[in-house]
């Protein structure tokens, strides 16, 4: 018996019905005769109203094949097909190439019309490089907003929620654009969205910030071109009931191209002590901290003592135009590789993508001949074609000489379930922008903590973040300024201990300088216990722009913690994860007097056991960490 009911669409309308596994989420595919549109629902709310769905101009669907199980279905012509598919949490489609010829893709249409003017959470794109529309750094807050307050004129990157009735939540999102432009949203009406996507970029020019970018000085009239091989997104629309459950809802696992590589035994996470937030500002040393030998010597001797496998030499080491000549003199890769390998340390190297891409393929090669294990590779800045096939080309080349990657200036839309040599992204706005963050009035002008809590439940589901964490000098809202050589972070050190567990960062950064870890070594003994990768995730409590709290395992140890905004919070949470027997919690939280001076802590160690319940306080600006093994 076929698996498929399959029918023939006529000059009338034809309305095909899918539902999820769970029965509640339903997506109504609507094949009219010159255009194809489709709505959603879950239970009694209505997500989306018939949004339009097109290439090319108006699609037009001749065939109809729907899955027995009445969760997936694929509507068609003789040129292109749309997969379409319902999972409990997810309404999703994608665009596929039947023919398998060259073709351009002049446009897209992609609509998310929503059923009232609902508050949304906007990442708009702003900071454009060298004034170019689609030249950007996927580095946004969130601006809480109506859909119809949004601005006419300015693009927002996905993901992008807006808050539907009775507490749900709906989030747009984008995934498996690795040879095809990035998806960003346009205000559509007076409550929806469109997709735009960036032209392809047919001149470019060296400038930007630093003039470290490849700035488009000419754009085509088209978004993308196939040779006969195109890999469309899919465009996703998440349906949550609870905020919390988009904590455990990892989109590139379950919508993200193959991987590519037979063999990932040699891709090592891990932690990694960074130079650049710190500005190599030691103390307690007698020579002088910057960008030397003897201070990349002083990081891999931390590192090694305190059992982490990475540091980066970030900018600086090498000049912009090439990563072979006219390197820093001051900087004695030579003698600080072999020194590091003896000690079991890695090296990675930062470059911008403009000089990695001039000789990918010898620079990686010969470095990786000299022991260094990855490039942190920064300044994409864009997400059109041209971009998003060259990350597919840098990680390839990559993962031939086992190379690991961390991408800045690039939003993930699944390219690293294909190479999982990459190990982190930017795309957030993580630690370093307290570096420059300005004070208005009496205090910070933006609310750094609400975003802690926010980019959890949004940037994250696209993949993991280069936040980079773990400053030792922590400040409440009326103490913090911006200093670029002596930075500090808004909120709690807790708040900045429990984003270990809670960020999503296979290459987790710890920012602060290595004489600042040692003064605080009880603070870095509880970090460098966290690992990078989990093998379970499980949301317990949150609400996005408010708090969260997480529980993730690894191997038979439970890692817990909690985070909030700027308002003080009393939280209990149960501990049903737990195997049966005794164990051991060793607890990182707020100090009595956390919410006067930030860097107040009170670390201590209980025994608890399956079934107990845990009191948690969290300061203003506070956080909370657990580390939970059997005794």
């Amino acid at each position: 018996m076929s698996l498929l009911l399959m029918w023939a669409i006529g000059t009338t309308a034809k309305d095909t019905l899918l539902k999820s596994p769970d029965g509640k989420l339903q997506i109504t595919i609507h094949t009219e005769a010159d255009r194809l549109t489709w709505e959603v629902r879950h239970g009694q709310t209505t997500v989306l109203t018939p949004s339009e769905i097109g290439l090319n101009g108006h699609l037009r669907m001749t065939k109809v094949s729907v899955a027995k199980n009445a969760q997936t279905a694929t509507v068609s012509n003789r040129r292109l097909a749309v997969e379409f598919r319902a999972d409990n949490d997810a309404a999703a489609y994608r665009i596929v190439d039947l023919t398998k010829k060259p073709f351009t893709v002049s446009s897209e249409t992609a609509e998310f019309n929503f059923a009232a003017d609902y508050d949304a959470f906007i990442p708009y794109v702003n900071d454009n490089r060298g004034g170019e529309r689609w030249c950007y750094s996927f580095e946004s807050y969130y601006d809480e907003q109506p859909l119809s307050k949004m601005f006419a004129d300015s693009l927002a990157i996905n993901p992008l929620a807006v808050r539907l009735p009775e507490g749900k939540l709906a989030v747009i999102a984008d995934m498996g654009a690795v040879d095809y432009p990035g998806m960003m949203l346009l205000k559509n009406g007076s409550h929806g969205l469109r997709a735009a996507f960036a032209p392809y970029p047919l001149a470019e020019e060296i400038g930007g910030y630093n003039r470290l970018n490849l700035v488009p000085t000419q754009r085509a009239d088209y978004i993308a071109q196939s040779n006969g091989s195109l890999q469309m997104p899919w465009r996703i629309v998440m349906v949550t009931e609870r905020d919390e459950q988009l904590l455990g809802a990892r989109l590139p696992q379950r919508f993200g191209p193959k991987c590519q590589l037979s063999d990932t035994s040699w891709i090592r996470p891990g932690q990694v002590a960074w130079d650049w937030w710190n500005a190599t500002m030691l103390t307690g040393v007698d020579f002088r901290a910057g960008m030397n030998t003897d201070t990349y010597l002083y990081y891999i001797d931390f590192a090694a003592k305190n059992h982490i496998p990475y540091i980066i030499i970030d900018e600086g080491w090498s000049t912009d135009e090439s990563l072979r000549s006219e390197l820093n003199p001051d900087i004695d890769l030579l003698r600080l590789l072999p020194y590091a390998e003896q000690k079991g340390v890695g090296i990675i190297l930062w470059t911008s993508w403009r000089n990695c891409i001039n000789q990918t393929d010898e620079d990686f090669k010969y470095y990786a001949g000299l022991g260094v294990k990855g490039f942190k590779v920064d300044f994409f800045d864009r997400d059109d074609q041209r971009v998003m096939q060259s990350a597919w080309q840098i990680a390839a080349t990559a993962a031939k000489y086992h190379l690991l990657l961390d991408l800045h200036g690039y939003r993930p839309t699944g390219i690293q379930q294909a190479f999982p040599n990459i190990v982190n992204f930017e795309g957030v706005k993580g630690l370093e922008n307290s570096k420059w963050e300005p004070r208005v009035g009496d205090g910070p002008l933006h609310n750094q903590p609400r975003y802690d809590v926010s980019a959890p439940y949004l940037r994250m589901l696209v993949g993991p973040m280069d936040y980079t964490p773990g400053a030792m000098t922590n400040a409440t809202r009326d103490c913090f300024f911006g200093n670029n050589d002596h930075p500090m972070s808004q909120g709690t050190r807790a708040h900045q201990v429990a984003m270990y567990t809670l960020f999503d960062a296979p290459l987790q950064m710890l920012a602060d300088a290595p004489s600042k870890y040692i003064r605080e070594q009880e603070t870095t003994d509880h970090i460098v216990q966290i690992p990078t990768t989990f093998d379970e995730v499980l949301p317990i409590d949150g609400k996005l722009g408010e708090y969260l709290v997480v529980a993730k395992r690894k191997g038979t140890t439970w890692y817990i913690a909690a985070m909030t905004d700027w308002t003080a919070r009393d939280l209990s949470i149960e501990l049903s994860m737990l195997p049966a027997g005794t164990h051991r919690a060793e607890i990182f939280a707020d100090g009595r007097n956390a919410d006067r001076d930030a860097t107040d802590y009170r670390k201590q160690t209980v025994s608890v056991k399956r079934g107990d319940r845990m009191a948690l306080h969290l300061a203003p600006g506070g956080g909370w960490s657990a580390i939970i093994k059997a005794e």
